[in-house]
C-alpha cells in the first residue's frame, strides 16, 4: 500500500512540474532557513550546560550613582573571603580574578626548541581549586585538589600547554617554568582537557591565587578595598537546596554596610545574583568571551523561521486546493471501487511528505548559502556538517514531518469528503464549498502578503534609523581620525610620561598628519569615567555626577568641538581648569554661557562652555561633561590625517609612517589603531544585525508570496483560457485581459498592506523607543513598502497574464 502512495504520489509531482517546483522551492527555503536558525539557536541555548550548575549564581553588582545605574559583573576583591566566613546557606564559594591586561609571558627554552614569549597574552585568570568545582575540567596531569594550593602555580589547557612546551608529554609538563610580566615565576602543577561544549569560560591559564598577596600586586587588584569594584573580579556560588535568593542578597549587604567605608547616599552599591543560565544571554552583565547571545534577537530569528515555513506551507494550502477540481473525478472512482477516507487521506500526506522530502533534500544544499546570508548571526566555530552533527538529521526529518502535515492535513481531508456521485455527475461544487475554498485562498493569500509587507515597511524604518544613527551630527568631527593606544602602565606616576610625549612631537611632523593629541577615550566611547562635582551659588550646593574627559590643548581642536564661551584649558599635568559643556551648565542653574564663566566646581574653575557632543551612542542622552587638561593621565594618541583635496582617502602611507614612529619609541610593544567613526558604527552592531536579518527575512518571504502568487495565476488562466479566448475574439485587448486577470489578486496585496500598516507602525515604534534620538515614521515609508509591493505583484502576475492573454484565441476555443 505504501509502495502504491508514493508510485502515485510520484507520478503527480511529473504531472504537474511547475506547480510542483513551485511547492518544492517553497519548502526548501522556508526549510532550509528553519535549519540555519536551529543551528544558531542551539549553539547558544547550549551554552555552559555543566551537570552541576544546580543552584549556580553568579554575584554582580548594581550600583546607583546619583541619576544613573550601572551594572558591574564583578564585586570588591574582599567580598569572597568574606562571604566564605559569614554567609550562611552557602554551599560553595567560587571566586577568581581576571589577569589586569595582557601579560607578557616567557617561557625559557625547552631542549632544542626556542624559547617561547608573548608580549601580550590573554585568557589567564587568579584562581584556586575552587574553580575546577565550578567548571568540571578533565586532568590530563596533576590534581584539581592540590594544583592551586601554594602560590606561584599555574595549571594550563592542553592547547596553551603544547604552545608553551611542544615536545613534551603533559606528565613532563609538571615542574616547568612560566614566568609573567618578568616578575611572577610560576610552576606548571597541572594540564586540563579544553571543555568540549560550547562555553563562555574561555579561559587558558589559571595562576594559584594565593600568589597575588605573595607579591607586590595586591594594590593592582584592590584586595582589601571594598569600595573598589573590578570587572575581573568575579564570585560565583552555590546555594543550599530551598533557600530563597533575598536571604542571600541581604546577607550581602549586610557585609558591604560592615566593611565598605563610602557612605555616600548618593553612591549606592548592591549586589544581586545572576542565576547562572543567564550569564550567556544578559544584555546588561558581560561574559568572559567575545560571542554573547541577545534572547530577543534569538527568538526573533525563530519567528522568521516560523513565518518563512508557514508562507511555503500557504503556498501548499492554496494550490493544492486550487487544483482540487482536477483530481475531483480521480477521488469520485477511488471511492467507487472501495477506498475509505482514511486511505485517501493516506494517499494526500504521502503525496505532501514526497514534496517535503525532497525540499529536505535541496535544503540541505542550501543550507551553507544560507549560512552566509546570517552571517552576522553566526559564531566562527558554528559549521554545517550532517556526518558530526547528526542532530540536524533528526531536526530536519521531524521539520519535515511537521511541515507535511501542517501543510497537508487540511487538502487532505478536502479531498478525500468529496462525495463520489456528485463528483462523478459533475456537481462536486454544487453545495458552495468551492465558494468557501475560494475565501479561504484569499484570506491565506492575504496572510501571506501581510506578513511580507511588515518585514519590508520594518526593514525600511530599520535601515531609516541605522542610515540616521551613522549619519548624525554628533557635536564633533569623525572623519579621518584615528587613535593609537601607548602602553598603559599601573604603576604609572602622576607625572606625564616622557615618551609619550616624545612620540606625539615626533608624528606632528609628519606630512599626512593635520593634528595630533594626547587624551583619554574619544569624545564618544563605550566606557566613560565619571565623578561627583559639587557647585555652591552660596545659597545652596549642588551635587552632579559628571563626566570626564581629558586631553591636552589639541584635543578640542582636533574633534572640531566648539566653544560657546570662555578659552581652553591650558597646559598642565593635574586637572586646574574646566571646560564644561551645555548640559553641565544647564543643570548649574545657568542659561548663558558668559555667566558661568570663572565659577568653581570642587574648586577648580571653569574657563569655558563647550557644546555639547553625544558621549555615547545615541542610545543614550547627552550627560554633564566636564573637560580638564592631565597630560599625566593621558595615554591615547588621537590623530586626524590630513585630506587632501581630490584624493581618495588613502592612509596607508601615514600611518605605516606612525608605525615607524611608534616602534621607534616602543620597540616591544604592539602598534595598533582604529578609525572613530568605524568605532562609533560597532555602536550599532546589534540594530546593524537586525537590519541584516529583516533584510534577508523580507526577501525570502517576498519570494515565497510571489511563488505561491505565481502558481495561483498559472491556475487561474488555466481554468480561464476559453473565458480569454471569448474576450478577445469579441474585441478585448491584451492590457484589457491582463487588468481583468490581475485587479482580484492585486486587491489581495493593497488588502494586505493596509493592514500591515498599523501592525507595522506599532512594532518599529515599540524598537525606537531604545533611541534617545530617533528618526520620524513617515508616511512615505509605507507607500513606498506598498508601491514596491504591488509593483513586484505585478511583475508577478505580468509573467503568465500577459502570455495568456497574448495567446492566440483561436487555438484556447478549438479543444471546446
Amino acid at each position: 500500500m505504501l509502495k502504491t502512495y508514493f508510485t502515485i504520489a510520484y507520478r503527480n509531482f511529473i504531472r504537474n512540474k511547475v506547480i510542483s517546483l513551485i511547492n518544492v522551492s517553497g519548502l526548501a527555503i522556508g526549510i532550509s532557513a528553519a535549519l540555519v536558525i536551529f543551528l544558531i539557536v542551539y549553539y547558544d541555548f547550549n551554552f555552559d550546560k555543566f551537570e552541576n550548575r544546580d543552584q549556580l549564581y553568579r554575584v554582580v553588582t548594581e550600583s546607583k550613582f546619583y541619576a544613573s545605574i550601572l551594572h558591574d559583573p564583578g564585586v570588591p576583591s574582599p567580598l569572597a573571603a568574606a562571604v566564605k566566613n559569614e554567609v550562611t546557606g552557602i554551599k560553595e564559594v567560587i571566586g577568581f580574578h581576571q589577569y589586569n591586561g595582557d601579560p607578557k609571558v616567557t617561557v625559557s627554552k625547552q631542549n632544542n626548541e626556542k624559547a617561547y614569549q608573548n608580549r601580550h597574552q590573554t585568557d589567564i585568570v587568579w584562581a584556586d581549586k575552587s574553580y575546577f568545582n565550578l567548571i568540571p575540567y578533565e586532568w590530563l596531569a596533576g590534581s584539581g585538589q592540590t594544583a592551586l594550593e601554594e602560590p606561584f602555580r599555574v595549571v594550563l589547557t592542553a592547547e596553551r600547554a603544547k604552545l608553551y612546551f611542544p615536545s613534551i608529554s603533559y606528565a613532563g609538563m609538571i615542574g616547568k617554568q612560566i614566568v609573567y610580566d618578568d616578575s611572577v615565576v610560576t610552576t606548571v602543577s597541572g594540564i586540563v582537557k579544553e571543555l568540549p561544549q560550547n562555553t563562555d569560560f574561555i579561559f587558558k591559564e589559571f595562576i594559584s591565587q594565593s600568589t597575588i598577596p605573595a607579591t607586590g600586586l595586591k594594590q593592582n587588584y584592590r584586595w582589601d578595598n571594598w569600595d573598589f569594584v573590578n570587572d575581573g573580579t568575579q564570585l560565583f556560588i552555590r546555594l543550599s537546596q530551598g533557600l530563597s535568593i533575598n536571604n542571600i542578597e541581604s546577607q550581602l549587604q549586610s557585609l558591604k554596610k560592615k566593611y565598605a567605608a563610602n557612605t555616600d547616599p548618593n553612591s549606592v552599591q548592591n549586589f544581586r545574583l545572576q542565576p547562572f543560565d543567564d550569564i550567556h544571554f544578559s544584555p546588561i552583565y558581560p561574559t568572559f568571551g567575545d560571542h554573547q547571545a541577545s534572547k530577543p534577537i534569538l527568538y526573533g530569528l525563530l519567528a522568521v523561521a516560523a513565518f518563512l515555513l508557514m508562507l511555503a506551507c500557504i503556498n501548499f494550502i492554496n494550490l493544492t486546493t486550487a487544483q482540487a477540481s482536477q483530481r475531483a473525478k480521480e477521488i469520485g472512482v477511488r471511492k467507487t471501487l472501495g477506498s475509505s477516507v482514511k486511505q485517501l487521506m493516506g494517499q494526500f500526506l504521502t503525496e505532501t511528505f514526497f514534496i517535503s522530502f525532497i525540499s529536505l533534500i535541496i535544503s540541505f544544499l542550501l543550507t551553507p548559502v544560507l549560512l552566509k546570508i546570517f552571517s552576522d548571526f553566526i559564531p566562527a566555530d558554528l559549521h554545517f556538517d550532517l556526518l558530526r552533527q547528526p542532530v540536524l538529521i533528526f531536526f530536519g526529518i521531524l521539520l519535515t514531518t511537521v511541515v507535511a502535515l501542517l501543510a497537508g492535513f487540511y487538502p487532505a481531508l478536502l479531498l478525500s469528503r468529496f462525495k463520489p456521485v456528485l463528483v462523478l455527475k459533475n456537481q462536486a461544487y454544487s453545495s458552495g464549498g468551492s465558494s468557501r475554498r475560494a475565501v479561504l485562498r484569499k484570506s491565506l493569500t492575504i496572510f501571506q502578503f501581510l506578513i511580507a509587507q511588515v518585514f519590508t515597511m520594518a526593514t525600511l524604518i530599520a535601515v531609516k534609523q541605522i542610515h540616521f544613527i551613522l549619519n548624525k551630527e554628533m557635536g564633533f568631527k569623525k572623519e579621518a581620525i584615528i587613535s593609537v593606544h601607548t602602553p598603559f602602565l599601573w604603576n604609572r606616576s602622576a607625572k606625564p610620561d616622557r615618551k609619550r610625549i616624545t612620540l606625539l612631537s615626533e608624528i606632528k611632523k609628519l606630512p599626512g598628519v593635520e593634528i595630533a593629541s594626547l587624551g583619554n577615550d574619544p569624545p564618544a566611547a563605550e566606557g566613560w569615567s565619571s565623578q561627583v562635582m559639587k557647585y555652591s551659588d552660596g545659597k545652596k550646593e549642588i551635587e552632579t555626577d559628571v563626566r570626564q574627559k581629558y586631553g591636552d590643548t589639541n584635543y578640542l581642536k582636533l574633534y572640531h568641538i566648539k566653544l560657546l564661551a570662555g578659552r581652553n584649558v591650558r597646559a598642565s599635568d593635574t586637572a586646574n581648569e574646566y571646560v564644561i559643556n551645555e548640559t553641565y551648565m544647564h543643570v548649574l542653574g545657568f542659561q548663558n554661557p558668559e555667566q558661568v564663566l570663572n565659577r568653581q566646581i570642587n574648586n577648580i574653575p571653569i574657563v569655558g562652555v563647550m557644546a555639547d557632543f553625544n558621549q555615547e551612542s545615541l542610545h543614550s542622552p547627552v550627560k554633564p561633561l566636564a573637560f580638564s587638561c592631565q597630560s599625566g593621565n593621558s595615554w591615547v594618541l588621537h590623530i586626524a590625517l590630513r585630506q587632501a583635496a581630490g584624493v581618495a582617502n588613502d592612509w596607508k602611507t601615514t600611518i605605516a609612517s606612525i608605525e615607524n614612529v611608534y616602534k621607534e619609541m616602543y620597540p616591544e610593544e604592539d602598534f595598533s589603531y582604529s578609525f572613530l567613526d568605524e568605532n562609533i558604527a560597532r555602536f550599532y552592531k546589534s540594530e546593524q544585525n537586525v537590519s541584516s536579518l529583516l533584510k534577508w527575512a523580507t526577501g525570502l518571504a517576498i519570494f515565497i508570496s510571489c511563488m505561491g502568487l505565481l502558481g495561483l495565476v498559472i491556475y487561474t488562466t488555466n481554468l480561464r483560457t476559453k473565458e480569454i479566448g471569448v474576450r478577445k475574439i469579441l474585441g478585448a485587448s491584451v492590457a484589457q485581459v491582463v487588468s481583468i486577470l490581475s485587479k482580484d489578486f492585486l486587491k489581495l496585496v493593497l488588502i494586505a498592506s493596509f493592514i500591515a500598516i498599523p501592525l507595522s507602525w506599532w512594532a518599529m515604534q515599540k524598537w525606537l523607543e531604545n533611541f534617545a534620538y530617533k528618526t520620524t515614521l513617515n508616511w512615505w515609508v509605507f507607500a513606498i513598502s506598498i508601491l514596491m509591493m504591488t509593483g513586484i505583484a505585478l511583475v508577478t502576475l505580468s509573467i503568465q497574464t500577459i502570455r495568456a492573454a497574448s495567446a492566440n484565441p483561436v487555438d484556447s476555443l478549438r479543444t471546446e
